[in-house]
């Protein structure tokens, strides 16, 4: 049951639910958690069943069974319809939850679950490279996440200027590789399941922003197009010097987003 699902809230007013991406945990959001929770929102950060200090749920691990997951969860904690946003694997769910119908506005930043049969093969042989490296050199996280020349090699893949990371930041990124017990299901799922569906016109009952960073080498740029035909009604804003995670590489300009995605200007 979701309810077992680990969580954090902080702040109070309209809340807002976060949901993080593959291999990471709810830690994933800290850099703008402050300013969400500054502007007068209840911040909401979950960790997916077998990601963090959530135990996984039985039954086969698919993305439609951990959209599943958040939408039981916001059922029993009776959120209605929460605005939700979503990184990378957690953009495609709350993309999928507005697909289904959900009422309340969602972000989603760099989603997955747009790319060509080309495109993924590369994203599961670079990830999974990815993974299996943190995998090993755990016990040097440490003294690699201290320094710039550790960071930039460590994130290349995810961010556009590693090296300005936060160490702290980073170790705790690296490190929920390790403790996440559903990753390698997680990454099957995205891997070989099939591609996100879209919305036909018409059919989104609230607002719709997929976040794009321009740097992103793990997502590409060019599976937005793919995205705004799946999903016409949403609208698209680019990130500028930012990587897959932009409320890492632009967390100021990724809370505006978030807080109203109609302050930022969306751009081609």
């Amino acid at each position: 049951m979701s309810d077992s699902m680990h969580y954090v809230r902080t702040g109070e007013g309209r809340p807002i639910l976060l949901v993080h991406g593959l291999g990471s945990d709810l830690g994933n959001w800290d850099p703008i958690v402050p300013a969400l929770v500054g502007a007068g929102r209840e911040v909401i950060a979950l960790d997916l069943p077998g990601f963090g200090d959530s135990p996984p749920r039985h039954g086969e691990v698919t993305i439609a069974s951990l959209t599943d997951a958040v939408q039981e969860f916001i059922v029993e904690h009776e959120l209605g319809d929460v605005d939700v946003v979503g990184s990378s694997m957690g953009a495609r769910m709350v993309l999928e939850m507005a697909r289904r119908g959900h009422g309340g506005a969602v972000v989603a930043l760099d989603p997955g679950g747009f790319w060509s049969d080309n495109q993924v093969k590369i994203f599961g042989t670079t990830v999974g490279a990815s993974i299996a490296l943190v995998r090993r050199i755990q016990p040097v996280l440490p003294t690699l996440t201290a320094n710039r020349v550790g960071r930039t090699a460590l994130l290349l893949q995810f961010s556009a200027h590693p090296w300005r990371l936060d160490p702290g930041l980073v170790l705790r990124e690296l490190r929920s590789f390790k403790r996440a017990t559903r990753l390698d299901e997680a990454l099957r799922a995205l891997v070989h399941g099939p591609k996100q569906q879209g919305a036909p016109a018409g059919s989104l009952r609230a607002r719709v922003v997929i976040g794009w960073g321009r740097n992103d080498r793990v997502t590409l740029p060019s599976q937005s197009v793919v995205a705004q035909e799946l999903f016409p009604d949403a609208s698209l804003h680019w990130f500028d010097d930012c990587g897959h995670f932009p409320h890492w590489d632009q967390p100021e300009q990724t809370a505006r987003l978030i807080l109203d995605p109609t302050s930022v200007t969306t751009t081609t």
